[in-house]
């Protein structure tokens, strides 16, 4: 028998239809703005999903698009201009950004109460602190599908493969808050014997960018797996994980495509609903 499938199209569709409820009650119109600068195709494919997800569940989309050309003057100046904009409630920048451009302060420069990315160090910081505030949508997403299937956190033991601000270290607080219970080991590229740490964990977390890094050697029988990688390769898109092997071994996991990459954008939806509630109060 092989492992459930933690389908995330099934849980993000439940997240938007939650975020459609809480829209349609509002006396006002949440505002999404996105910002693409330059012309990388997986960049826009990725920001045309977040605005068709936005009006599918009411929220108003602003979209800024820029050439390649743009400097770090004008594109502050952008963001400036959005933080100042009462009727914008969640700022998106879609990174990476291209060279020349500093993403570390373009997001510094975005209004913590509309980073509904999550990755303003201001809103990482209540996450350090397990202080209410906006969560990178990622992390998120992850801990959205695990407590939709109901799989046990609290005492078991997480590893996650991948140390990144965007879904390692801030998932790796998510799993250890208080209430939520995990007991958290972090793996990374310099970690030895990969396996015999692997092969510990309850929970597995795939977050790395290495396609089929994780095989079955990996995975403790019955074991959750989640796969975070995006891998575009000659034979499609897959996952950090060795799907079919893996899938044999563990309890659940989540498929490579149709899984985590969902819940992302859906938890996007989510952070800008509650931004909105927040600053408009």
């Amino acid at each position: 028998m092989g492992a459930r499938i933690l389908d995330g199209k099934v849980v993000a569709e439940a997240v938007k239809g939650e975020v459609a409820s809480l829209v349609s009650e509002l006396p006002y119109q949440p505002g999404l703005a996105t910002v693409l600068v330059g012309d990388d195709p997986a960049s826009h494919t990725y920001v045309r999903g977040k605005r068709r997800d936005a009006a599918q569940v009411g929220i108003a989309s602003i979209h800024h698009e820029l050439s390649d050309a743009t400097n770090q003057h004008d594109l502050e100046e952008l963001i400036d201009g959005l933080n100042s904009d009462e009727s914008i409630d969640g700022i998106l920048v879609q990174l990476p950004l291209p060279p020349g451009l500093d993403s570390e302060r373009i997001v510094e420069r975005i209004d913590p109460s509309k980073d509904v990315d999550g990755l303003h160090p201001y809103n990482l910081g209540l996450l350090v602190l397990d202080r209410p505030g906006l969560r990178p949508c990622t992390p998120g997403g992850i801990m959205r599908i695990l407590d939709h299937y109901g799989i046990a956190i609290s005492g078991a033991r997480a590893v996650i493969v991948g140390r990144s601000f965007l879904v390692g270290r801030p998932l790796a607080l998510m799993l250890a808050s208080r209430g939520v219970d995990a007991t958290v080991s972090m793996a990374h590229s310099r970690t030895t014997e990969l396996a015999s740490v692997t092969r510990e964990a309850d929970i597995l977390v795939a977050a790395v960018g290495s396609p089929g890094l994780i095989t079955a050697d990996h995975i403790k029988e019955g074991a959750v797996v989640v796969d975070v990688g995006i891998n575009r390769t000659d034979a499609g898109v897959v996952g950090d994980v060795d799907y079919e092997a893996v899938s044999a071994i563990a309890g659940a996991i989540t498929p490579v495509p149709g899984g985590v990459g969902l819940m992302t954008r859906a938890m996007l939806l989510a952070n800008t609903v509650a931004a909105a509630k927040a600053r408009r109060s």
